[in-house]
């Protein structure tokens, strides 16, 4: 009996696995990532430890609460997630968005509830004493938004633009169906984005364009996206000639520009003739120091790399565990290691987009889309920044589930933990279809032995046929 039991709790880890009722690879992808993170934090925060004077060691036992956490977030939005949920909370997914980003842009006190500045930037709300990083919740409040307003859209379920036309008719217009785009699709990413820009223009630039796939995504033709994406960039001509003139002054703009401009051979030569100490040569030294920085880690990780632990960079790169973690990664662990962690963005990926073609509930549908496109999108563009790929911007994202930060990485976990809910429920669903299926013509044992006994009879007819036929 003991023996027994010793068994049972042996195997009672690939008993709960193979119960699983949830996408075993997006679980998978998402257990790795953490391991790779607890891992590569420790070991690329040694700047950090000294800024904060304390050791990695308790840096990594931080960093394992937050994986602990995360980990217990995604279990119990497994367990507990509920499609229905995840509606009512994108139902109103712009005006909790809104809500934040105008606390954030108004950098209002409204007592336990206060907006804050990192590294000149707004971008972070403290919530009793505690940060959060507003656009890490904005991304997934806006996609949860657009899959309930694709959704509603396809349904006609639209209640204010119907009642707006009734009350007023001379804007009758708003309950078509160009205007009910406008009102409950258009205006309110154009909203979001313009406001996310004044504290941060990679972030504004990202969920931007996370946004429109999923607009594409869920149906909305091209002609019609033309008029939003024209209006957009009018906008932003705006914005730039009020900027250039003097007339708009915004530091965030500044950035914005310089990063899309940016030449870093020119800050270079600025470097190598300036005189040590001057405000030129610090300004040139700290531009180049991150980009050319992570830049070295690639260079010198080759391709089996240095080996955990031997980075050089992470002693002169300042946010090499954020920002530049993929860098890091390659120093450490090679190309090889680069390939690997690729690999399990686009398994997500492929996993992601099979749910959502097995999905039958549209809004289902649309949120496991681009909640995977969200996770991947943010993946290969913070891995095209640390690689300097042409056109794009240097400006900072932190890697999925593997950069050192408590709310990236538990926004991230609730992400994988929806998904995986999503995928219980239509895994779910299926099972019980095929087992409430009724089978249209039902036979006897002995009626189906008795057609296979005339099938095989008229196999061997059809055989001696054949050789008759040649001869044989």
């Amino acid at each position: 009996m003991a023996k027994e039991k010793t068994e049972k709790r042996r195997f009672s880890v690939w008993n709960w696995m193979e119960g699983f009722r949830g996408d075993k690879v997006i679980l998978i992808v998402a257990l790795l990532l953490m391991l790779t993170s607890v891992i590569s934090v420790f070991s690329s925060t040694p700047l950090l430890a000294l800024e904060r004077g304390i050791d990695r060691v308790t840096i990594m036992t931080s960093q394992l609460k937050v994986v602990g956490i995360g980990l217990v977030l995604i279990l119990l939005l497994y367990i507990f997630g509920r499609s229905k949920a995840y509606r009512i909370i994108g139902k109103y997914g712009f005006f909790l968005s809104l809500v934040m980003l105008v606390i954030l842009v108004g950098n209002l006190n409204l007592g336990i509830i206060q907006a804050g500045e990192i590294n000149g930037a707004r971008r972070i709300i403290k919530v009793f004493g505690k940060q959060l990083h507003v656009y890490e919740f904005v991304k997934v409040f806006m996609v949860l938004y657009l899959s309930w307003a694709l959704d509603a859209y396809k349904r006609g379920e639209f209640k204010i633009t119907r009642w707006l036309a009734g009350r007023y008719p001379k804007i009758a217009g708003i309950d078509s169906p160009m205007g009910q785009k406008v009102f409950y699709i258009y205006l309110p990413t154009l909203i979001t984005i313009v406001l996310t820009m004044t504290g941060s223009n990679s972030s504004a630039l990202f969920i931007g364009l996370v946004l429109v796939l999923i607009i594409l995504i869920g149906g909305v033709r091209f002609k019609d996206l033309l008029v939003f994406g024209t209006v957009a960039a009018v906008f932003v001509g705006i914005v730039f000639v009020g900027h250039t003139t003097g007339l708009l002054k915004n530091n965030r703009l500044d950035t914005a520009i310089s990063r899309i401009t940016n030449d870093d051979e020119a800050t270079m030569d600025i470097l190598l003739n300036s005189k040590p100490g001057s405000p030129e040569y610090e300004a040139a030294r700290d531009e180049l120091k991150q980009p050319i920085g992570a830049l070295l880690a690639i260079e010198e990780g080759g391709l089996f790399g240095k080996g955990i632990g031997n980075s050089t960079q992470k002693y002169t790169v300042p946010v090499i565990f954020g920002d530049y973690m993929f860098s890091f990664l390659i120093e450490e662990t090679g190309i090889i290691g680069a390939i690997l962690l690729i690999l399990l963005y686009f398994s997500l990926l492929a996993r992601g987009t099979t749910v959502a073609k097995d999905c039958d509930d549209y809004f289902d549908k649309i949120t496991v889309a681009g909640l995977t496109i969200l996770i991947t999108g943010q993946a290969f563009m913070h891995m095209m920044v640390n690689v300097h790929f042409p056109f794009v911007p240097q400006t900072g994202q932190t890697l999925p589930l593997v950069s050192h930060g408590t709310t990236s990485f538990l926004v991230f976990s609730a992400v994988f933990g929806i998904l995986l809910s999503i995928s219980r429920e239509t895994y779910l669903k299926m099972k019980r279809r095929e087992a409430n299926a009724i089978t249209i013509i039902e036979h006897e044992p002995d009626e189906i032995e008795s057609r296979l006994n005339d099938l095989d009879i008229l196999d061997t007819q059809d055989q001696t046929q054949e050789h008759e036929d040649y001869g044989v």
